[in-house]
């Protein structure tokens, strides 16, 4: 059934609430431990306690006893505000077991958006519109790019707020110093996230953001002071005379820069704010530390964060530890990484290029305001009603604008926008706090409107109409728009832009009537998350354009005509393929030629393509191209590139293959039957079953798979890798990728892959894709295949190695890496330990990690390092971390860098000479990307020769 709200009797205007209690006159009670706030009111002004009754919390008006009793009038207290919600009873959650935040208590009823860690998250739709006009803290929807951090009450008291920078006056506050030095003022905000219905856009095409649904908006009373006095206090530096508008001033205050105290894997969170606004205190910015009268939960800041009443939530930054005033722009990493709209022509692809990074860096793009937006709530998704004559129902939902602008206007269609109908009651519970201010409540300070014609709050509205009418819909749908007072209204169709961000296009529910029962069924456009849902996805499944949708599929009627006609669908090979080079034919013994992995050539569609200009940009690495070089890699290619990778594809292009010259490989599996004594195949993929996962920490796994037959070797050369390919029920290629096994040929009947598994983050919301695809397999159920061997390293015994087909010998080997970049590493020095002729070489391991947790196979590397030392070999080893440190820890503290290779390498080999010996000092590097590019750069500056001493694989 359908959830209506009712207005209360006492105010037209106002969502259902209960009566607040009649005023006492007794003593206030004080506020808990370590969140009293100083009030603001004059000695007569009336005081607030929260009172907890079974449907929530109200506010009360009692008065000190210490004072004189002033003159009370009853007719003050007739508004009622809207209730404080009761929290639920919240706990540590099993899916949060084995995460950072395990310590942490949540609702369990939110929904996932990304996975177990880090918890990105919103209520259900209904959850959220039942708990009222103040949203629950536990219900509040969860924003964050890492763990969060852990701050006992100790801390919390002893908390430091640094302000520093352009101000003639540097400070330190505690909590409780601001508290001392600033009025307590209470406001009531709206937080939405800038990615709130973002799923809709990823229905139409895919961007770089993960699914949030229509919940990624809360509503709660926030406590503690303005960002405006503390300013004030500090002084900024702002010289006098005249500066333009877009020119950077030394030395002029004219940025605010905010700071977290969350450890990311780029740095900490923060971003920044205009002074000119920070200093203006209508907008009404807040230092929190509450929040519905209770302190901040750990999602949610714990104990101080950053409030920007109407701008996104990416702006209010949480766990605040430090605000600096400068002359320019906060330069931390997702200041510029996050919360942009791009140009709608910019693909996913081109935004996330080394081409594509100016997009983040122009400031015209920056998200600060929100948008006006609006959803239907009542009917929700998969509501039924009954069609009855004369019976009429609610149709109910939220609005909100941005900047502090008021939303004036919601307006609903039943043609889908061809005509509307009368607009909506609107219903504003903040103007409660306009018509009966709360002054020098013991807790909540001032919380007065009166004041200030800003409105930082949604508003709810509904609207009455027939069930006959909703069935006899022109167009099958309920079309909803919001309007604000600057006149901006919800556009018609959704702008894509590859981030997803600030959709706010009209909402459209679907109405669908069963002539059997008689029962209508709304259908919302989509679902958060994974879950499945939605008229879009619908639609697409149907072969409609989810962007141009058509319900009603009736002969003239208004959905048609008010729908754009889909765009034609892409023919991919056209993009691909030279008309000028398709005439020229590619003979075998062409094509054989460049089967190998310096001038690697392929087949796609039958059309030939050369990798070699490609090998060094591809973002998989050169191995992607060289695997297939010589083959058909068409179903590969095609199942997991890009539109934009293909269409690149026309730059590479060589001719059309001669038929029949790739029928030798019709039969490349059978050439290996499965009692060979090796598994792996060079050429043709082979199945195997996963057979068992040992959990090693909270995102460390080794995997086991299955070989042919027990006595079989993976045939694996040391240093050397495979790939590893999942496809999906259909027999469709999911994703494929590059693996060092853990094990080496020792191990019989089957392979172990050490993985590191890469959940969903801000920037990757579907996480790590080959990790998350293997953590998800079920053991002796889930196979996928494999092929191999492939590098172009080998350790071949005897301190000798074979790199790029030339053979030398290795007397002192520099390893660095990062992550799951320890495989190879580990595989290379397992060899040289297991190999008596080898006692020349000695290693140096310079092992870059966030934390001390995320060391991958610590125990067996300390093991290897005990075993050198124990046959009288060197081997040096050196781990150094990015994140949080014990006190205790005897490791090195930051990232990878040049004065670190200086003291914990090798020195690098003097340069070689033509017609010189190939030098004995070689270098192994594998780590992230950013690593191996800042790896490169600091060898050379030390005076590696990079390209003939350092191997990256």
């Amino acid at each position: 059934m359908t959830v209506a709200i009712t207005p209360s009797s006492s105010s037209s205007s106002s969502p259902p609430m209960t009566a607040s209690p009649t005023p006492a006159r007794s003593r206030a009670t004080s506020s808990s431990s370590g969140s009293s706030g100083s009030g603001s009111g004059s000695a007569s002004s009336s005081h607030y306690a929260r009172s907890t009754t079974s449907s929530g919390a109200s506010l009360s008006a009692v008065t000190p006893a210490e004072e004189a009793e002033p003159e009370f009038n009853e007719s003050s207290y007739t508004k009622q505000h809207p209730p404080i919600p009761a929290e639920p009873a919240i706990s540590q959650l099993g899916i949060d077991a084995g995460t950072p935040d395990a310590w942490v208590a949540r609702d369990q009823r939110q929904v996932r958006l990304t996975g177990k860690h880090p918890l990105n998250c919103e209520p259900a739709l209904a959850d959220l519109w039942n708990a009222g006009w103040l949203t629950p803290q536990a219900l509040f929807y969860v924003r964050t790019h890492g763990a969060t951090p852990r701050v006992s009450a100790q801390e919390a008291k002893d908390w430091k707020l640094q302000i520093h920078g352009l101000v003639e006056r540097e400070m330190s506050f505690t909590i409780d110093d601001l508290k001392r030095l600033f009025p307590t003022v209470s406001v009531p905000v709206t937080l939405v996230c800038a990615g709130n219905r973002r799923k809709e856009q990823n229905m139409v095409a895919k961007g770089l953001g993960f699914n949030w649904g229509a919940a990624g908006v809360s509503n709660g009373i926030f406590t503690g002071v303005y960002l405006a006095d503390v300013l004030e206090y500090c002084k900024p530096i702002r010289p006098i005379g005249a500066f333009p508008y877009d020119r950077h001033v030394p030395g002029r205050a004219r940025h605010v820069i905010f700071e977290g105290c969350d450890e990311l894997p780029k740095g900490k969170y923060g971003t920044s704010q205009r002074l000119v606004w920070a200093k203006d205190r209508s907008k009404s910015m807040l230092l929190a530390w509450g929040l519905n009268g209770e302190p901040l939960s750990p999602d949610h800041g714990f104990p101080l964060r950053l409030v920007v009443p109407g701008q996104i939530g990416g702006r209010m930054v949480k766990w605040l530890n430090r605000i600096e005033v400068s002359d320019q722009e906060s330069q931390h990493h997702l200041h510029f990484h996050d919360n942009k709209v791009l140009p709608a022509g910019v693909s996913a692809d081109e935004a996330r290029s080394e081409e594509g990074l100016h997009w983040w860096k122009d400031p015209k793009y920056i998200i600060n305001d929100l948008n006006t937006n609006a959803a239907v709530t009542v009917p929700n998704h998969d509501d039924c009603i009954d069609v009855a004559e004369g019976a009429m129902t609610k149709v109910q939902g939220y609005a909100y604008a941005g900047g502090g602008r008021r939303v004036n206007r919601i307006e609903l269609s039943l043609d889908d926008g061809q005509t509307w109908e009368y607009p909506a009651k609107l219903i504003y519970p903040e103007d409660s706090y306009r018509e009966s201010p709360i002054r020098g409540h013991p807790y909540f300070g001032d919380l007065d409107l009166s004041e200030t014609e800003m409105s930082f709050c949604w508003c709810f509205w509904e609207f009455e109409i027939s069930t006959e009418r909703l069935r006899d819909s022109a167009a099958g749908c309920i079309t909803l728009r919001a309007t604000d007072e600057s006149l901006h209204t919800m556009p018609d169709r959704l702008i894509w832009n590859a981030y997803g961000m600030m959709n706010n296009c009209m909402f459209r529910v679907a109405i669908h009537h069963d002539e059997a029962t008689n029962k209508l069924r709304f259908e919302h456009p989509t679902q958060p998350g994974t879950q499945s849902g939605g008229w879009m996805a619908r639609l697409t499944e149907e072969g409609q354009d989810p962007k141009y949708p058509v319900f009603k599929a009736a002969a003239g009627s208004a959905s048609k005509s008010n729908s754009a006609p889909p765009p034609p669908k892409v023919d991919v090979r056209t993009l691909m393929e030279d008309p000028a080079k398709s005439t020229h034919i590619v003979s075998a013994e062409e094509f054989r030629e460049h089967a190998n992995e310096h001038s690697p050539w392929f087949v796609v569609n039958g059309h030939v393509y050369d990798g070699t200009p490609f090998l060094k940009e591809h973002p998989g690495g050169g191995e992607s191209i060289t695997l297939v070089a010589g083959e058909d890699a068409t179903e590969d290619f095609m199942a997991i590139h890009s539109l934009d990778a293909k269409r690149r594809m026309l730059g590479f292009h060589i001719g059309k293959l001669a038929d029949g010259a790739l029928d030798h490989q019709a039969n490349a599996e059978s050439l290996v039957p499965n009692e060979a004594a090796t598994f792996l195949n060079p050429k043709a993929w082979k199945n195997s079953k996963l057979v068992s996962r040992t959990v090693i920490s909270h995102d460390s796994r080794i995997l086991r798979f299955a070989l042919d037959h027990e006595d079989q070797t993976l045939g694996l050369p040391i240093g050397q890798h495979v790939y590893l390919r999942i496809k999906d029920k259909e027999g469709n290629v999911v994703v494929q990728r590059a693996y060092t096994p853990f094990s080496g040929n020792e191990l019989r009947g089957f392979v172990d892959i050490l993985i590191k598994v890469y959940q969903p983050t801000a920037q990757f919301a579907t996480g790590g894709k080959m990790t998350m695809l293997l953590e998800k397999m079920e053991e002796g159920v889930d196979s996928l295949e494999m092929k191999g061997p492939l590098g172009g390293f080998t350790f071949l015994g005897d301190s000798t190695v074979r790199w790029r087909g030339q053979e030398r010998k290795v007397r002192k080997l520099a390893l660095i890496c990062g992550g799951s970049g320890i495989t190879p590493i580990w595989s290379t020095i397992k060899g040289l330990v297991e190999c008596g002729n080898s006692a020349e070489t000695e290693c140096w391991l310079l092992n870059g990690n966030r934390t001390e947790a995320d060391i991958l196979a610590r125990t067996q590397i300390d093991e290897l390092q005990q075993r050198f030392r124990g046959s009288g070999r060197r081997f040096d080893l050196w781990h150094v971390l990015s994140g949080q440190c014990a006190d205790d820890w005897a490791g090195g503290k930051g990232r990878v860098n040049v004065d670190l290779m200086r003291k914990h390498l090798p020195p690098p080999p003097p340069v070689r000479g033509e017609g010189d010996e190939l030098e004995d000092t070689l270098a192994l590097v594998c780590g992230p990307p950013a690593m191996e590019e800042a790896v490169k750069k600091g060898l050379a500056e030390i005076g590696w020769d990079v390209p003939n001493t350092v191997v990256f694989f």
